[in-house]
């Protein structure tokens, strides 16, 4: 079996805190954790900013769908050069990238350039956040990994907070570049933590990447989000380029799904879509994906450009969303211990789709930024009790080998979800945008109401697939 592990790792448990032998590595894998999670937040806070200097209102969707696109695919495609060459090289690899996007995204002077550069983020992103898994994984036991997620869970609950609060103190004061060039210094002390710090000893196996399928399914995806972005804007539904779009989209799917049918190593194993649990729990991570993206986008355009709120309180009031997450998140645990995974994830789509009723229902009749602000509370406990959940179900009913492709692929559907629902409420609102002629604060809110509207929707589906889920009891494995 191919492995790459840390040189000073023993299978005795002992101290996985800061001071301890590997803390350096352990430091380096949260900075690295860090730029994903900051990134995932300070952005949207900063949209209204960027709009209003360099243009492109109905082409903002694009910064996240480009950016999840290229991170989604580029998952396996990584994953499987890591086994080949180590962790390192690779998680390193994708740090430079993601510099190498965060300063060309911050000297971006339209918003196709920009939209250009956080593709560029996105690639290397793909590295970044699956290889800081992996690592901890491969330095840590199963006893050690415990404590070690809750050091990286803490990452996130950090920068729920801190992204959105430092994108609103930038777009004030008018800065909005600077939410790029922040990330420069943290990437080369993460790059040169690691390089000081984590050593590993290759294995080397040979692996057949699927190039072919990764191709296919990278052009195929995008085909489809650009028809759905720019369907009913840029050009009519029914013109041809609007329907040869969708066709050739269509097309290059179905024939990603016959390639990945022979290939060696498909990039989306067969076994994930024909096991119940397996393909319901990336169902979910799917939904939960299109939720989080969507109202990452829109609610800082909403508060912002309707209600008149400064981008630091719309930043704050989306923290509420990240931070409700990691909160229930950390206790769904001892719930599905207790009821189990189906039970749980019923109880976190329910509370999902209250969360994003409200939503709706304050944008309509009560618009204020503490309603939305509780809003976005209540969807992100919901989230968090849906998310973990489902993702320790898929992880628990497979083996040992099998663990990294479900893992690998319930990120994949996730990234996959969010880019997809981006491209959707962005379709929506472009539609919505479009058909009124005063483009001010109430076009805006309508576009906002019909997205938030299309949040309940997803909601509500998503819990068609957890009601998919085997009723069978199950239990985590090492």
């Amino acid at each position: 079996m191919n492995k790459a592990k840390d040189s000073t790792t023993s299978p005795a448990v002992r101290d996985v805190g800061f001071r301890s032998e590997r803390g350096p590595v352990l430091v380096a894998l949260m900075l690295t954790t860090a730029l994903i999670a900051i990134d995932a937040t300070i952005v949207a806070t900063a949209v209204p900013s960027i709009v209003e200097d360099i243009g492109g209102f109905t082409s903002f969707p694009w910064l996240f769908s480009s950016y999840l696109l290229a991170q989604a695919v580029t998952v396996p495609i990584y994953a499987k050069v890591s086994d080949m060459v180590g962790r390192k090289p690779v998680v390193l690899f994708g740090i430079g990238l993601f510099l190498l996007g965060s300063v060309l995204c911050g000297f971006a002077w339209s918003m196709p350039v920009l939209i250009l550069a956080r593709l560029v983020q996105g690639l290397g992103a793909g590295a970044v956040q699956p290889m800081a898994i992996t690592i901890a994984g491969d330095i840590y036991t199963v006893a050690e990994r415990a404590k070690v997620q809750g050091y990286l869970a803490s990452v996130w609950a950090v920068s729920s907070v801190l992204g959105p609060t430092l994108g609103g103190v930038f777009a004030s004061l008018g800065l909005w570049r600077a939410i790029f060039f922040v990330n420069v210094p943290v990437c080369l002390l993460a790059a040169w933590m690691l390089g000081r710090s984590f050593h590993e000893s290759v294995h080397r196996q040979r692996h057949k990447v699927d190039v072919l399928g990764a191709v296919l399914l990278t052009v195929a995806l995008s085909l489809l989000m650009l028809a759905l972005l720019e369907g009913g804007h840029t050009w009519a539904w029914d013109s041809p380029v609007g329907v040869a779009t969708v066709a050739v989209g269509a097309v290059l799917l179905v024939l990603f799904v016959l390639v990945e049918r022979r290939a060696a190593e498909p990039v989306l194993p067969g076994f994930v879509l024909t096991r119940r649990l397996l393909l319901t729990t990336t169902l979910i991570a799917f939904g939960v994906g299109a939720i989080l993206l969507g109202l990452t986008s829109y609610v800082p355009t909403y508060l912002e450009g309707v209600l008149g709120a400064e981008p630091i309180v719309a930043g704050l009031a989306l923290a509420a969303l990240t931070l409700g997450w990691p909160i229930a998140a950390s206790q769904a645990g001892r719930i599905y211990l207790r009821l189990g995974f189906r039970a749980t994830n019923l109880i976190g789509v329910a509370v999902v789709i209250a969360g994003t009723a409200l939503l709706a229902l304050v944008v309509s009749l009560a618009p204020a930024v503490l309603g939305v602000a509780a809003a976005c509370f209540v969807v992100g406990l919901g989230l968090g009790l849906t998310s973990t959940p489902s993702i320790v179900a898929a992880q628990s009913s497979v083996e040992w080998a099998e663990r990294g492709v479900v893992t690998g692929t319930n990120m994949f559907a996730r990234s996959v979800g969010s880019a997809f629902g981006v491209a959707v409420f962005g379709a929506l609102s472009n539609a919505v945008y479009a058909q009124l002629g005063n483009h001010g604060p109430g076009a805006i809110a309508d576009a906002t109401s019909a997205v938030f509207t299309a949040a309940v929707v997803a909601a509500v589906l998503t819990a068609g697939a957890v009601l998919a889920m085997p009723r069978a009891r199950a239990t985590p494995t090492p």
